[in-house]
């Protein structure tokens, strides 16, 4: 079962990125891997990285769905629901 707010998502282009945006500008390169707001875009890295800016850039913005932009990976994660689509 998937949330409305998952079903609302448009689902992005992975975008070609050399890691998190976030981690390099701050000069660091221990990122796990990659995530993409799908309601503005944004790339940060995931919670398994020691920075978690996906999950930050969530508690600032409120934008609810994220897609990992991983190889291989097509899910979507719903923070407001915590529920995976």
């Amino acid at each position: 079962m998937t949330c409305a707010h998952i079903e609302a998502a448009e689902k992005k282009d992975a975008p070609e990125v050399d890691g998190c945006p976030e981690c390099v500008a701050m000069g660091f390169t221990d990122w796990v891997h990659l995530r993409q707001c799908l309601t503005c875009g944004h790339l940060a890295c995931c919670d398994s990285s020691p920075r978690r800016h996906a999950t930050q850039h969530f508690l600032t913005t409120h934008h609810p769905v994220m897609q990992s932009i991983e190889p291989g990976e097509f899910w979507r994660w719903c923070y407001l629901d915590e529920t995976i689509g």
